[in-house]
């Protein structure tokens, strides 16, 4: 298989099993970091960071070296400090911390973000939460999973519970769930959301919002801030994979690899099935 020729679903699927592991190792170094009084510091956009985030990108970027080295990372620590590397209709998307105000705050929701990109569409993406034992996984349509798994040093899933298949829902009659940024919100969000009959509100941390999403625990994910592409690719693979979509508020696809916007993505909804 080489960097020019798109990968199979199986070997899709061979890969995603690789992602899970490297995730459960970057995992493991965040939680390690999590348990100590770490430094905060801040990059050039104000945004915090620590010495997790960089551990955890470093140890991601290791491991998809040692499997795939054909393919080009974008990563977000490399990005920030000026380092993108030349890629064309295949590479990753990292975010090896996810929601770090909510590292910073220790509410435990904050995630590890992989994503295979093929022709500017996620195709293959893990997310895991290590502060909640919680892994998504998703690899093409129908093939979306979560696991129960504790963060692991060696990437190991000896004696953990089996996954199991996550797909998207119908929203209620009664009105939809809503699952919104614990950090993030804003009045356009509302006005968005008020075209909607909403039932109910949920707050959640970083790319855990399309997981909700994609498993079922929510209808609706809005986003009128800015985001970048590799917060946002591993979430949208998982919910791609268990039957969701994720679109510009216009309806068109949200799409990768939009170098001319710097990497930055459009407005966008996040959503299950269509009621």
């Amino acid at each position: 298989m080489t960097a020019s020729s798109p990968a199979p679903a199986t070997d899709r699927g061979t890969l995603a099993l690789e992602l899970r592991r490297i995730a459960l190792i970057a995992g493991a170094a965040i939680m390690r970091h999590y348990a100590t009084d770490f430094e905060v510091k801040q990059k050039d956009d104000n945004s915090p960071v620590t010495a997790a985030d960089q551990e955890a990108e470093d140890i991601i970027l290791h491991e998809l070296a040692k499997i795939v080295p054909e393919i080009p990372v974008v990563s977000e620590e490399k990005a920030a400090a000026g380092h993108i590397p030349e890629f064309s209709h295949r590479f990753f998307l990292v975010d090896p911390l996810d929601g770090t105000k909510e590292f910073v705050n220790k509410n435990g929701e904050f995630t590890v973000n992989i994503a295979l990109i093929e022709d500017r569409v996620p195709v293959a993406g893990v997310v895991y939460a290590p502060a909640k034992n919680r892994l998504f996984l998703g690899y093409g349509p129908g093939q979306a999973y979560e696991q129960e798994l504790a963060p692991h040093t060696e990437g190991l899933i000896e004696g953990a519970a089996d996954p199991r298949r996550i797909s998207v829902r119908r929203p209620s009659e009664e009105g939809m769930i809503v699952v919104a940024s614990r950090t993030h919100r804003d009045q356009k969000t509302d006005e968005y959301l008020s075209l909607y009959k909403v039932k109910e509100f949920l707050a959640a941390g970083s790319s855990l919002k399309f997981c909700l999403v994609a498993a079922g625990e929510a209808d609706i994910y809005p986003r009128h801030g800015r985001t970048m592409e590799w917060d946002t690719a591993a979430g949208h693979a998982v919910l791609a994979a268990a039957g969701g979509s994720v679109t510009q508020l216009d309806g068109t696809p949200l799409l990768y690899g939009k170098t001319e916007r710097g990497l930055d993505n459009p407005f966008f909804v996040a959503r299950g099935a269509q009621a």
